[in-house]
Parts: structure tokens; sequence; C-alpha cells
């Protein structure tokens, strides 16, 4: 049942450094979770366990990434035969049968993470004596933040936006480990408790280590320790913060979230921190075009504030997705180059030629996307410069949300700061705007070319109300039949609401 009742759960943990290291605990059994919470180390190894459950493939590790989300913004070319079964998604055939299982498995697993992280957080102050100094804040801050961010996007699918019905009823906002089901939240309920929980997610890890100054965001293969500190740390469980919901993914949640909830203030407060802050870098030109394959960073890892760690996910994005053929998804070159505005001010952007491999195809061209490419066959990390992740908040979108926020009284600082974005891409031509309306134009167009394959852009169009641009240059026109997504039949059943 998909209903947001739970009485049996399974636990999956997962250290990240070693993905095959699993323990499944049956949670209504007490000694299990007393014996499994009695450590320090318990505690972390149920953390990185919601971790890896977020990176299967119903969820972050291909789903919510380059999946549903991606293919409702229209955002591929998908062939008539569709051997992926996503044809019909593509055509808000919400009742397809396919359709139907991805969804409900999408809402299954944001709920089977969230409960997961309800179970930890059950136990995390009643065993404070357990940690050593701020481990405790830590374990509990990611926790907190990590509830927050899977509800948000159950809420950005499954219900309406707050600028279209803030009252509607939005999704169950589950803060407690229990077999009780929980309420139906109004849409702004729901995202009143996200914000409070991540800006006491944020109190908490005041003192992450990605704050320290001798924290330097840099590459894994990169061992001077001028370049990059993130795994110096002793601890390995301290390490590599960007794979988790460390203090600046918190800043940029709490962005988005408040932008949801058009508070601008707050989200460009927010915004704001991670980009004067200064601790993620922009990628350096050299590494973006690298003809070395070994030295090339196609998905601009250092500029990712938060992403989800995938390294066995190589052959289920580019094997079974992102095909070097018509069988999986692509795009034609024509639409490609529409979007990249290649024939004007996108003719040096080199995200257009970096993400993208044309080839031929009955007469005609297409674009095959490479974003996600491992550098070489081989399934080592030393392969590759980064490691394969799913972007989840990236530097480039809090520029964006301080550009939107910044516009209605001060225009020339907001282009500003689209333009900071641009230059990083190759474009040295200044962006020019008449007014409001023509400044959103430009920066959903900005959002499309830099988000493209990573499941922002439907949640963009739908919070700004806008219609969805198509393949063939249409637009589907805003509406809540193609941004809200139907509710599992069990949660309509049984009566959440």
């Amino acid at each position: 049942m998909n209903k947001i009742t739970i009485s049996l759960l399974v636990v999956f943990l997962a250290s990240l450094a070693s993905c095959s290291k699993w323990l499944d605990i049956q949670p209504e059994t007490q000694v299990d979770q007393e014996v499994l919470f009695s450590t320090p180390e318990g505690f972390e190894e149920a953390l990185l366990g919601v971790y890896s459950r977020c990176a299967q493939d119903n969820l972050y590790g291909k789903e919510l990434t380059i999946g549903t989300p991606e293919v409702l913004a229209q955002n591929y070319t998908i062939r008539a035969d569709d051997p992926l079964r996503y044809l019909r998604t593509r055509n808000f055939e919400y009742n397809n049968a396919n359709f139907i299982q991805r969804k409900d498995g999408i809402w299954k697993g944001l709920y089977h993470a969230v409960a997961n992280c309800n179970l930890i957080l059950e136990h995390m102050d009643e065993k404070v004596t357990l940690f050593a100094p701020g481990l405790h804040d830590l374990i509990k801050g990611e926790t907190l933040a990590l509830r927050a961010y899977l509800h948000f996007d159950a809420l950005r699918l499954f219900a309406p936006s707050f600028a279209n019905s803030p009252n509607a009823a939005g999704i169950p906002y589950v803060t407690a480990y229990s077999n009780q089901t929980t309420v139906m939240s109004t849409v702004t309920a729901a995202l009143d408790s996200a914000l409070r929980d991540l800006e006491a997610a944020k109190a908490l890890l005041a003192n992450d280590p990605i704050r320290d100054a001798g924290y330097i965001v840099g590459y894994p293969t990169q061992t001077d320790s001028t370049l990059n500190t993130e795994e110096n740390n002793r601890n390995l469980f301290l390490q590599n913060r960007r794979h988790r919901m460390n203090y600046y993914a918190v800043c940029g949640a709490l962005a988005r979230v408040y932008l949801y909830k058009n508070d601008k203030s707050n989200a460009l407060l927010n915004a704001r921190e991670v980009i004067q802050s200064e601790k993620i870098p922009w990628t350096a030109m050299a590494n973006f075009l690298a003809v070395d394959q070994d030295k090339k960073d196609r998905i601009l890892y250092k500029e990712l504030v938060f992403g989800w760690y995938i390294p066995n996910m190589g052959d289920a994005y580019n094997r079974d997705w992102f095909r070097e053929n018509t069988s999986g998804m692509y795009l034609s070159q024509a639409v490609t180059q529409a979007i990249y505005e290649t024939a004007g001010v996108g003719s040096t952007d080199q995200r257009y030629r970096q993400w993208y491999t044309t080839r031929s195809q009955n007469n005609d061209f297409i674009s095959i996307i490479d974003k996600y490419r491992r550098n070489t066959l081989s399934d080592a990390e030393n392969a590759n410069i980064h490691y394969l992740m799913a972007p989840a908040i990236r530097l480039s979108e809090l520029y964006y949300i301080a550009a939107e926020c910044t516009y209605p009284t001060d225009p020339e600082v907001a282009l500003a700061y689209i333009d900071a974005v641009r230059q990083h891409r190759g474009i040295g031509e200044t962006l020019s705007v008449a007014n409001e309306s023509a400044f959103k134009t430009e920066l959903l167009k900005e959002y499309r070319k830099e988000l493209l394959a990573e499941g922002q852009l439907f949640y963009t169009y739908k919070r700004m109300n806008q219609p969805i641009p198509t393949q063939s240059g249409n637009a589907i026109p805003a509406s809540n039949a193609i941004f809200v997504l139907p509710l599992p039949d069990d949660e309509i059943i049984y009566g959440n609401r």
C-alpha cells in the first residue's frame, strides 16, 4: 500500500566507501533498533542508508533526475515505438499503466526514505551522550534536511503549486515513525513544515566541516591539498561533504523552498549566502574542455553544492537511457541548436559542444546527450576526474534564484547574476531585456540550457505557471491537469485527506 502508514520498514544501510555493504533491519523488532542505535556508527550507517535509498533508480539515481520530470518538461525526442515506454508520459497520459507504476514507485520511494529519516530522528536526542562533539548535530541536521528535501519534491510533483493554489490539499508531511496515518497538509502547511525542518537543520549544521577555511572543494584525483581537501578528514564519514546535505546544500534547499512560496527576500538571503561564501567554485574551462578524458569534467562537478553519489549508474544512464542511437532518449539536432541559440548568442556556448554528440540518422542529425558519460569504459573511480553524480543543487541555480529575486528592485544586478553563469559557459555577450516579462523568458531559457537532464525544469515551469515549450516549437498551456500528478490510488482510497 502507498498510504502513509508504516508498520514494517526495511532500512538500507550502505557506506559511501563500500557500496556492497548492506545491513537489513526490521524496525518493528525493538531489539534491532536498540542494536543499530547503540553506537554513533549505527547512526552514521543509518543516515548513509537513506542516501543509498535515494540513489536507487526509482528516485534520484534515475527517475527524478533524467526520468519523469524531464520527459514531462518535453526535453527529449521520443520515438513512436518508444522502447523505454515514456512516450505516453510525455503526452501527459496519467492513466497509462506504465506511468502509474513509475509514479507510484516515486511516491513510495520518497516516503520510504522519509520513514528512514524519522526512525533516525526518533532515537537521536535520547542518545546525545554517545556522540563526539558536533557529530550529533551534524547527523540530526542532515536528517532533518533530507526529510524536508524529500517532502518538497513530493509536493512539487503531487500537489498544485503555491502560486496557483496555496490552500489546496498538498501531501502528508510525516514527522514521526509510526503506524498511524498522517493527515494531508495543505500546500502552504507542507511548505512551512519543510522550511521549519530546513531552518533547524541550518542551525544544527553551523559547524559543518565544509565551512572550515581549510575545506577546499576539488576533484578526488587531486592530491595537492591546495587544490582539494575533500577527502583529507581522517573520519571517512566527514569526507566529501558535497555528496550529502551539507550546510550550503541546506541554504540552497531553503532558497528553493522560499522561492516556491514566493518569499523572495528569504530565498535571496540563502542563495547569496552560498554565492558570497565562495566555497563552491566555478569549474575551470580547461577542465570542461579537456581533451584527455581522464581530466575532463562533464558534469561541472566542482559546482555541485549537493549531488547524489551514483557510482553504479553509468550503464543505466548511458547504455539504457542516453544510448548512442535512437533507442534511448535524445534530441533532434535542430531542437538542441534552438535551445542553445547556436545561430546567435550561443555560438560560443560550450555546454552545447561538451554535452552533446551529433549523429546522422535517416538523412537527419540527432544530438546524443553526453552529460553523464563516463570518461572510459572502466568502472574504476580513478578513470575519471570526478565521481559519477546525479546533480541535486548547482551553484548556477542559486545565481538564477538570486537573479529572479533581485530583478524587481535592481534589474541591472539581476542580469549580472545570469551573465556570470553565461560567461562561465563561454558566452561573452551580456544579456539585455526590456521588461520583467522578457526577463522571465530569458531566465527560463537559461534554466533549460543549464539544467537539462537534471530533473528541475518541470518544477520551474510549474512554479512560474508558464507554458511548456515542445520539441515542435509549440507550447503546452500551464494547468493543474499537467502539473499535478495524481496521488496513488491507495492514498486516495484510505483517506489521508
